[in-house]
């Protein structure tokens, strides 16, 4: 059904008690992540009203949003926005439920073990994600070969991005988007950056709103993570209308149902997020430094290459590769519990991913799915790090 003919039709027939759709956890590591968001989208204000809904929700109760104060508030700047009806929004926000899992699963995961990469890295370049891409790659071969051509991202990286996000599409999710992203706008947990929290939601409450009236697809028929990042690559809404692109040339954007969009919107992402096509060599050097920790200064200096080679190396932070000259770097250490911390000199297609989703591991865990689905694919042993 059309965006606009279900308005009307909710405007009629709206009931608040709607079934909301099964809750599945995807296979999302977070839900930030994502990457996904997009960077430009316009933060909604944040009514006061919103601590009143919030308290209720907190104390057990489930927020009904045709009833909440800031949730109509919001309502009100999004038609005068965008000229959407006032009337056949308030119909369709009578049909969106509070969902108390996307509550539960933003919330932060409890102190345990130290951050440990070997551990991560098993879980995410393991057999089912390497075989599984190995079928995508060789299904989409001349897809992937055009992105590589037109944005110079290469074909495992995007490979080892689906992978690691919904396994070729595999675990997409399958919570209506407009309902988690609700239920996040109006009644995030409580945490130290609740309100800016709440108010990416919004933002992205209201793009996932003009995105399905771009796409005239009924609003409530998205599905999505339990942070309402969608399809394949898991874009949130903001990121789908920023940077998805219809590769398959078929009219739509579809990142659920088209390995084709999906390739040419992860690749696109990356291009728009800083990735040198230009930028030949490896992402990552194996790294070792120096006991007198005078490098410590290089760490955690933001998710950006700003150093060069010589003075990574007055720092104290040696490599066996031969560096570019012409290039800038970052130092980046992938600790593994109570084993020794590893230590990588990133390139700008490095912290181009990070932008995808802000990690180190994350990023990590993508070069390395998508150098063993190269290699396995062409029936190589798999490589050592220096050829990542």
């Amino acid at each position: 059904m059309k965006f606009t003919s279900l308005l009307l039709a909710l405007a009629v027939s709206a009931s608040p008690l709607s079934q909301a759709a099964p809750a599945k956890k995807t296979g999302k590591k977070s839900a930030q992540s994502k990457p996904k968001a997009a960077r430009k989208a316009a933060a909604v204000a944040v009514p006061a009203a919103a601590a009143a809904a919030l308290t209720a929700a907190q104390a057990g109760d489930a927020l009904v949003f045709s009833e909440s104060e800031a949730v109509n508030a919001f309502a009100d700047e999004v038609a005068l926005r965008h000229g959407f009806p006032r009337a056949e929004l308030a119909a369709l926000i009578g049909q969106i439920r509070y969902i108390e899992t996307a509550v539960q699963l933003v919330k932060p995961a409890p102190k345990g073990k130290p951050k440990n990469w070997q551990n991560y890295s098993r879980v995410t370049i393991e057999p089912i994600r390497i075989r599984a891409g190995v079928a995508f790659w060789n299904q989409h071969a001349a897809v992937l070969a055009r992105a590589q051509a037109e944005y110079g991202v290469p074909a495992e990286i995007i490979v080892g991005i689906i992978g690691v996000e919904t396994i070729y599409g595999r675990q997409t999710g399958r919570f209506r988007v407009l309902d988690v992203l609700a239920t996040l706008a109006f009644a995030y947990p409580e945490a130290p950056n609740r309100a800016a929290r709440m108010a990416f939601f919004r933002g992205e409450l209201e793009n996932a709103l003009v995105l399905a009236r771009k796409s005239n697809i009924d609003p409530l028929s998205m599905l999505g993570s339990f942070a309402g990042a969608i399809g394949m690559p898991q874009f949130m809404p903001g990121s789908v209308l920023a940077y998805g692109v219809d590769y398959d040339n078929n009219g739509s954007i579809d990142l659920r149902g088209s390995a084709v969009d999906a390739i040419g919107s992860v690749a696109s992402f990356l291009v728009q997020h800083g990735w040198q096509a230009k930028q030949a060599g490896p992402l990552v050097y194996p790294a070792s430094v120096s006991d007198d920790r005078a490098w410590e200064s290089l760490l955690n200096q933001g998710l950006a290459a700003k150093f060069r080679a010589e003075e990574l190396r007055a720092g104290g932070v040696s490599t066996s590769a031969v560096l570019p000259s012409n290039q800038r770097f970052g130092l980046i250490d992938l600790p593994n519990g109570p084993d020794p911390t590893e230590y990588r000199i990133a390139t700008d297609n490095f912290f181009a991913i990070t932008q995808y989703n802000r990690s180190y591991f994350y990023a990590m865990s993508v070069i390395e799915l998508g150098r063993a689905i190269r290699q396995n694919r062409a029936g190589q042993p798999l490589a050592s790090v220096e050829t990542l």
